[in-house]
């Protein structure tokens, strides 16, 4: 089924010039909390950072229904709900987001496990610590490179290794994945520039396509994983099998 979307935010998680991150920080406490924003902006300096900050438990599950973060900083000790308790919550909803806990008494750490919780951070905060944990993140960030879509009512992250191809269809770009089916305001072009070195190529004016989904060439066409087939413009073919062997040649290294 197509979902339309009536507008995008798009980027590419750790593309050449940054990594865009989206954090959520909560604590009951404002000053905690503004320690902790003043701190991640020391640290990511090179980074495009978008912090969101909740008092609550209860405000921060209402916002992921909406919205995927990269990385949670939780306070332990909440009033309405603890940090576990919330942790737990969490991990319903979004079962892989790394998860940092904000305490000032270390001895809660071992109930961490059962969450599965990145680190502990006793506060205030390290700063090298806290850049130890946002290095990480980012590490993980550019193995996990995606393609972000924002709409009036939610966001969502499009892995770049789930996606087959992007055509072009008026003034839209259509994402295939192997799943779903995504139709953005975009520009094909913008996405070539884009992911020129994430394994993507331009076969044919109005297609965009995942070498590493591709199955078979042939004489004007290939046919991707599904069975998808697909035309390659003639100016194309040479520079397309150059750009396979090269990428299936990386891949094995």
């Amino acid at each position: 089924m197509v979902q339309y979307w009536y507008r995008m935010l798009y980027h590419i998680v750790a593309a050449k010039r940054g990594v865009i991150m989206r954090i959520a920080v909560c604590d009951d406490e404002q000053s905690c909390r503004d320690q902790l924003i003043a701190a991640v902006d020391r640290v990511c300096r090179s980074l495009d950072v978008v912090t969101d900050c909740f008092g609550d438990g209860g405000e921060l599950l209402k916002q992921l229904e909406k919205i995927s973060y990269d990385l949670i900083f939780l306070d332990i000790e909440m009033p309405c709900m603890d940090g576990i308790t919330l942790a737990k919550r969490i991990r319903e909803q979004s079962g892989d987001v790394p998860m940092v806990f904000l305490t000032a008494h270390i001895e809660y750490a071992l109930e961490g496990y059962e969450v599965n919780a990145l680190r502990y951070l006793t506060k205030p905060v390290n700063e090298q610590k806290l850049r130890e944990v946002i290095e990480y993140v980012t590490a993980q960030m550019q193995e996990k490179r995606a393609v972000w879509i924002r709409t009036d009512m939610s966001e969502e992250r499009v892995a770049l290794k789930d996606i087959l191809y992007f055509e072009a269809q008026n003034q839209n770009v259509i994402i295939y994945t192997e799943r779903q089916t995504y139709t953005v305001r975009y520009n094909i072009g913008d996405y070539e520039r884009e992911l020129q070195n994430d394994g993507f190529f331009r076969i044919h004016r109005g297609y965009l396509v995942s070498l590493g989904k591709i199955k078979r060439i042939s004489k004007g066409e290939i046919t991707l994983i599904g069975d998808t087939v697909l035309p390659v413009s003639r100016s194309k073919e040479k520079e397309l099998r150059e750009a396979l062997f090269a990428h299936i040649k990386e891949a094995a290294i």
